[in-house]
């Protein structure tokens, strides 16, 4: 792939434990729903130097309008993602303890329905450390809910499949019709990922972590025999899965594990696909210095294959990297350090709703320890901005979108809101 530019770069970042689902994390004696302590760096940060395809959107220097967050005003617990239905109105959230619950959108108003789409809290157990339910999606066509949740015996990962029924209102997951899609065993507690998004190709992408402690001891994102440290790629329909091993059958052979879409990621904390472009973004938390963003052109494959080179390099800086790196890594378009609050970058969306034009192909994204949410705008000859859009949402650990493509964040203290204009 070719190499992406970067304009008017700002580095930010941190050095401390987190209290998240979504830490950087430097070792495996982590109190109960907290991440391990990172180790401090000193070290400077560095842009990386990178061109690629044109983006598109309104311009880098494009002035924006003012924008605030409108609260939800719902009461959930420790919300960690949200999505929507392509035939309804009705937006889904999951809460990380195991339920899936449904908020009805009327006009500017949402509410909650009483009782869960589908209540995962029996089969999930544990929310320590890094566990929980994780992610969902649902299928193009609507009749399917999909969970990425770590399960309760031995916080393995587990991808699920429910037939999802029902109108805007009365939305229900049967349990009882559970088809298990992916397991994982997990050797450690953290790196799990867990983050889900459906492609272009209608196919279902699931991101998941090295396998955890801290280091990728078992060198898990670099080794092909290795389904951790990977975003998969899964044909839950098997319209185009003839040998019934759950992954479609033109995913690219790499001579290892099945589904293995493209490597080295050491926890990517959301991953979604520009619907625009069907561009894969990634946000994938670092060790202890360097937080990375990463774009995968629909043009050039969308990641197919991909190497994004973590434990080689952690962001743009060499890690674990002994002699020449191999050949065709690619490189974040977007990296940070932890100078100036962050600690674990919060993977986003590209916006592409109708309510805020000048934020037209902007990738918002964010910090868990960093309350600002950011964007990168196109600025030309594939290259992106950095910009603060003057919002902030603490223990920001997720971003969704609705049916229009308008964009909504999630805190892990609670909070729910859409970003709208000022």
């Amino acid at each position: 792939m070719r190499r992406r530019r970067l304009v008017g770069f700002v580095a930010g970042a941190a050095t401390m434990a987190v209290t998240a689902v979504t830490a950087a994390c430097g070792s495996e004696s982590a109190t109960p729903t907290s991440a391990p302590t990172s180790t401090p760096t000193s070290a400077p940060a560095v842009a990386p130097s990178t061109t690629g395809p044109d983006a598109t959107g309104p311009a880098a220097d494009a002035p924006l309008p003012a924008l605030e967050l409108q609260d939800l005003d719902l009461v959930v617990e420790q919300p960690v993602d949200l999505t929507f239905r392509s035939n309804g109105t009705s937006l889904l959230l999951a809460e990380r303890s195991g339920r899936v619950r449904e908020v009805v959108v009327a006009g500017d108003t949402y509410r909650l329905t009483p009782d869960p789409v589908l209540d995962l809290t029996e089969r999930v157990g544990s929310t320590d450390a890094e566990r929980g339910l994780l992610g969902i999606a649902v299928s193009p066509d609507g009749s399917e809910l999909y969970t990425s949740y770590t399960e309760a015996s031995a916080g393995d990962s587990r991808v699920d499949a429910y037939p999802l029924a029902g109108d805007d209102g009365s939305l229900r997951a049967d349990p009882s019709a559970r088809r298990e899609l992916l397991a994982i065993e997990q050797p450690f507690g953290n790196h799990n990922g867990g983050s889900l998004a459906i492609g272009p190709d209608g196919m279902l992408y699931a991101g998941f972590g090295d396998g955890g402690a801290a280091n990728d001891p078992g060198g898990r994102a670099q080794d092909l025999s290795e389904q951790l440290g990977k975003v998969l790629r899964l044909d839950p329909t098997g319209r185009d899965d003839a040998d019934g091993d759950g992954f479609p059958d033109d995913n690219p052979d790499l001579g290892g594990a099945p589904g293995i879409w493209l490597s080295g990621v050491r926890n990517p904390w959301r991953i979604s696909f520009d619907r625009a472009t069907g561009d894969l973004w990634i946000g994938d938390v670092g060790q202890n210095a360097v937080e990375e963003i990463d774009l995968l052109d629909a043009d050039e494959g969308g990641g197919r294959g991909a190497n994004l080179g973590w434990d080689l390099f952690e962001g743009d800086r060499p890690f674990e990297l002994t002699g020449e790196p191999p050949a065709g890594l690619v490189e974040p378009v977007f990296t940070y350090t932890r100078d100036d609050g962050g600690c674990s970058v919060t993977g986003g969306v590209v916006y592409r709703g109708s309510a805020i034009p000048e934020l037209d192909g902007s990738y918002l994204f964010g910090d868990f320890c960093d309350p600002r949410i950011r964007a990168l705008r196109p600025a030309g000859e594939g290259g992106y901005a950095p910009v603060d859009l003057g919002v902030e949402v603490p223990a920001l650990v997720s971003f969704g979108t609705d049916a229009s493509g308008e964009v909504y964040v999630l805190g892990l203290d609670g909070s729910v809101a859409r970003i709208v204009r000022g």
